[in-house]
């Protein structure tokens, strides 16, 4: 059993026993983590990976340690009001992630069980539930979800609202995509502002939302910069920092750090060797724990992720003059909302642009729209002549895949890819 091992099985325990000792074991191995990242950061990322793997740990610290200036939310959450308001995020999906790589998960994993929650549900949203009820995770300021993507949302959200007795509030995203819903959801997010206000007992100024806005502004052409590069320039990447941009490009989003990250990727993506090796375009969230994937990505100098559309999208660019209009554009025209044709659509401009070889969409553990999605996902890329595998597995608890068999299928796509590749070069 390795040290990460021992410790992730002592906080399990410990939480069912002693939640706030947990809480502190846990928030002492994150200090020691974020103080080896800064001391003795992976010389073999490049800057920006490296930086995001310091501002998302510093991110899960703050949440744990100083809940009382933190707000529970669901990634698609515009993370511009909230860095507007100076909350943390408290984020499901990257306190999951966190304590999954601490290997603490099966213990909140067991938890939901005993409480009722399905095994089919999404596991990223089953550990959070668990780690909440054990005690684990503080109480936060507030909360504030959405129903776009996840419908998991519509069950973590206000169960923990009423366990806690916490304010929360709701953002509903219809699943038309015209201007009617655009100005409807930007109604709600003008309350939103409102909501936080009375949350911190402090005043939101309008140019702090508009400097928020203008920042993903900067931040998406930035990186769509990089990605019109991708197409012969990569530089080493690892599963768990394209994870970190998901969180940047969410979480984050509207915060210098974002702007900071992007540029510094830009510069990463000009300053990296011109690569001849396969260009995968990925599709959903990223098992960053499943050793296989792991093996075939993690500083490859010949396989790369040229693009996720996932961070691609949380990147779209907002063209919207007024800051309120802007997020809405950007929640309701998100490719997890209304049909899968717009899906479909953005991978077929990242193939384009990037010129990525084949696609893998990987069909994430109680994820029901990806998962009944991914047939015609695959069956219109490859009919648009790009080769695309479906990957089944779960971002957040491995003991939901096979090493075995994902390691031979996913070694099979790379051998077909680069056969691919070599056939067109002769």
């Amino acid at each position: 059993m390795s040290i990460i091992d021992k410790f992730g099985s002592m906080v399990g325990s410990e939480a069912l026993q002693d939640p706030k000792k947990a809480r502190n074991l846990l928030l002492a191995g994150y200090h020691l983590q974020e103080a080896r990242l800064l001391l003795a950061p992976d010389k073999e990322l490049p800057p920006s990976g490296r930086y995001a793997a310091r501002v998302v740990m510093k991110n899960i610290i703050q949440a744990l340690a100083k809940p009382e200036n933190a707000a529970m939310v669901s990634i698609f959450v515009p993370g511009e009001l909230l860095t507007a308001a100076g909350l943390t995020p408290y984020s499901v999906e990257a306190l999951s992630c966190f304590m999954a790589g601490t290997k603490c998960e099966q213990s909140f994993l067991r938890k939901t069980e005993e409480e009722g929650f399905p095994e089919t549900m999404c596991s990223y949203h089953r550990v959070f539930l668990g780690a909440a009820l054990t005690g684990l995770l503080p109480k936060p300021k507030c909360m504030i979800y959405t129903n776009l993507a996840c419908d998991g949302n519509m069950m973590t959200f206000p169960y923990l609202r009423e366990t806690y007795g916490i304010p929360g509030f709701y953002i509903d995203v219809p699943y038309e995509k015209n201007q009617e819903a655009i100005q409807y959801v930007a109604g709600q997010l003008r309350e939103m502002k409102r909501f936080l206000e009375e949350m911190t007992g402090k005043m939101i100024s309008e140019e702090a939302v508009q400097a928020a806005v203008s920042n993903s502004k900067k931040a998406a052409a930035n990186y769509q910069q990089q990605l019109a590069l991708r197409k012969t320039h990569d530089p080493s990447t690892t599963l768990t920092n394209e994870l970190y941009a998901i969180f940047m490009c969410h979480l984050l989003s509207g915060s210098e750090t974002a702007v900071k990250y992007t540029q510094m990727l830009l510069d990463d993506v000009k300053k990296a060797p011109r690569s001849e090796g396969l260009h995968v375009l990925w599709m959903h969230i990223m098992p960053f724990l499943q050793e296989p994937v792991k093996e075939v990505f993690n500083y490859s100098k010949d396989i790369h992720i040229s693009a996720c559309d996932f961070v691609a999208d949380g990147f779209r660019e907002m063209h919207a003059s007024d800051p309120y209009e802007a997020m809405a554009e950007k929640m309701v025209n998100c490719i997890y909302n209304g049909a899968v044709d717009q899906r479909i659509q953005l991978a077929e401009d990242l193939e384009n642009l990037t010129g990525a070889d084949g696609g893998i969409l990987f069909a994430h553990w109680g994820c029901k729209g990806t998962i009944g999605a991914s047939s015609l996902i695959k069956t219109s890329l490859e009919k648009a002549g790009l080769p695309t595998m479906i990957l089944d597995g779960d971002g957040c608890n491995p003991a939901n895949t096979s090493d075995g068999q994902v390691s031979t299928r996913l070694q099979a796509f790379m051998e077909m890819l680069q056969k691919n590749k070599e056939e067109q070069r002769s």
